[in-house]
């Protein structure tokens, strides 16, 4: 058996499938969305087995992204878990055939309890979905397993409206980047959200004049190690930038090499970014620009360089 092409028709299916279920959805989610944002307690996922795995992701997601969330294993609920569940909280009961023995036991407590309850499905006309205020509907035609029996697609779309959700709730709520770090302050995740150009920028900046001669251009470049200079005017105003690229064009463009001055070969003009933007602003407008180094201005003199941010500075931001 060819494994790849096998492979290929696993992605295709639950593609397909995923597509099918993206055009079902409707107002149905506007209500979920509205019920979560306006909730006042917390949201609380249930599942078992294979769907509560997935919970357990939907759930930490939530959590990271602003929205207060825990998840509770359906059978361990009705043995003391429910304790967890308060009046004001929104529970999400997680179950594709939507007639799990351990989903529905927990369902009558619930509503004694006094909490919103929103079912996620793959059988809106099943016994759970006619027990919950909201359906959100992840109901797929058919399995990628060749014997339809292990959950493989209608996992897949639970995980997926699981992060559809997110994004709306995030979007709702007006999540930044900024409250993201909040919840995620270790590691290099973390570092990138919360660091500023200024905490990795240098200010040991590469000048040339715009009458600087070729040679001691190449020379102040490879000095500073940043591959590239910024080009001043005698009034001391930065009018330009030479990086490594513009140096080979010039060696290919002039024949006098000796006699050429920095004003002959270098770009007008640089992009800059302020010091107390985000390194994450910095990493896209260098995307964006498809550039390496950014000249760094005062934040309240936008002309007045003070140092160079290079990614060679900040390359650990990007695993």
């Amino acid at each position: 058996m060819d494994f790849v092409a096998r492979s290929k028709e696993v992605f295709n299916s639950q593609i397909t499938e995923l597509q099918k279920l993206s055009d079902r959805i409707g107002e149905e989610m506007n209500r979920v969305v509205e019920l979560i944002y306006t909730c006042t307690g917390k949201v609380v996922i249930m599942g078992i087995g294979k769907t509560g795995i997935i919970g357990h992701k939907v759930s930490s997601s939530l959590a990271s992204t602003g929205t207060p969330s825990i998840f509770i294993n359906a059978a361990e609920a009705m043995h003391g878990d429910l304790g967890m569940v308060g009046c004001n909280d929104v529970v999400i009961l997680i179950s594709n055939s939507g007639a799990s023995d351990e989903i529905l036991n927990v369902v009558a407590p619930l509503k004694n309890i006094g909490c919103a309850l929103v079912a996620m499905t793959g059988n809106p006309h099943s016994p759970l979905a006619s027990e919950t205020d909201f359906i959100l509907n992840v109901g797929v035609e058919k399995e990628a397993c060749p014997f339809g029996l292990a959950p493989t697609t209608s996992t897949t779309a639970t995980l997926v409206m699981g992060d559809a959700l997110m994004i709306c709730l995030m979007e709702r709520r007006g999540f930044k980047a900024e409250n993201y770090a909040l919840y995620h302050p270790g590691g290099a995740l973390g570092r990138r959200l919360v660091s500023r150009v200024k905490d990795e920028m240098t200010m040991d900046v590469p000048k040339v004049y715009t009458n600087t001669l070729f040679k001691d251009v190449i020379f102040e470049v490879s000095n500073k190690r940043l591959g590239m200079t910024l080009v001043y005017d005698q009034t001391e105003r930065a009018v330009g930038i030479i990086t490594d690229g513009d140096i080979r064009r010039a060696i290919q463009k002039f024949d006098e090499i000796k006699s050429v001055v920095a004003a002959d070969f270098m770009t007008q003009g640089f992009v800059r970014i302020c010091q107390e933007d985000l390194l994450s602003d910095a990493l896209e407008l260098m995307d964006v620009n498809k550039i390496t180094s950014l000249t760094v201005v005062d934040s309240t003199d936008k002309d007045s360089v003070i140092g160079i941010l290079s990614i060679h500075n900040i390359i650990d931001f990007r695993k």
